[in-house]
């Protein structure tokens, strides 16, 4: 690999390791190398600037501190893919209009499109009678062609008649409440838990049983207060992070 470094500031006050961190951090965030692309080896980084490896390996160290790197043993360290944030956990936006404004390309396809009763934690969330009829869909979310978001859903089944026959592949679910049934969000409730996802969960992932998953779970409101949706979504985390801004 060859690159020019600026020369590190021995008389200085900020530490050698920092500011070695700070020049490959500036490397990396300008996208030299890329993403799964490797370091140059720490003894090459110690003859580039003229540093032991003792800080060599301090500011290597703080790089996977920010996850900006990350370290094969007997190859190297590497530089660590970029993850797309997303802003749907605390807003009433979709997970696919964020990814979209990120441009990243999202499809969505129909597991299952039923009509059934609500089950005990349905009711409860729903705040309806237990075995009220609610329709029920598994959707799975692909980001760039790779599984990203399998989520169960259910809704009141009388404010939303016919849901269960509708075409909702690639489409938003919201986009089609709002349009359809005139239904319009005005704030929910959501819980989050790391899970292990069961063996049918994990074949539509595409990841094993015993891969770490974020749980989600969401319960939607109109502005009078009627709840509208709740679901549960498994989210594969490997790609992307939450932002929530706290005000």
């Amino acid at each position: 690999m060859t690159m020019t470094y600026p020369r590190l500031d021995r008389d200085g006050s900020e530490p050698l390791w920092m500011q070695l961190m700070r020049t490959l951090r500036a490397r990396i965030e300008g996208g030299e190398p890329g993403p799964d692309q490797p370091l140059p080896s720490e003894a090459e980084l110690s003859d580039l600037f003229g540093v032991s490896r003792t800080v060599v390996r301090e500011a290597l160290r703080e790089l996977v501190q920010q996850r900006l790197i990350y370290k094969v043993k007997g190859r190297g360290a590497f530089v660590s893919p970029r993850k797309t944030e997303v802003r749907f956990i605390g807003s009433m936006t979709g997970s696919a209009d964020d990814l979209r404004e990120s441009g990243r390309r999202v499809t969505t396809e129909t597991v299952s499109q039923t009509l059934g009763e609500a089950g005990e934690r349905e009711a409860a969330l729903l705040r309806v009678p237990t075995g009220e009829q609610v329709v029920r869909l598994r959707r799975l979310r692909r980001v760039d062609g790779q599984p990203w978001l399998l989520v169960d859903t259910a809704l009141p089944a009388r404010l939303v008649p016919g849901l269960e026959r509708g075409v909702l592949e690639n489409q938003s679910l919201y986009d089609v409440l709002r349009r359809r049934y005139g239904i319009e969000p005005a704030a929910a409730d959501r819980w989050i838990e790391a899970v292990f996802p069961s063996r049918e969960d994990a074949a539509l992932l595409e990841v094993t049983a015993s891969t770490p998953l974020l749980g989600i779970e969401s319960v939607a409101w109109m502005p009078d207060g009627t709840r509208f949706e709740a679901y549960y979504a498994l989210h594969r985390s490997d790609q992307t992070r939450f932002y929530v801004g706290i005000r």
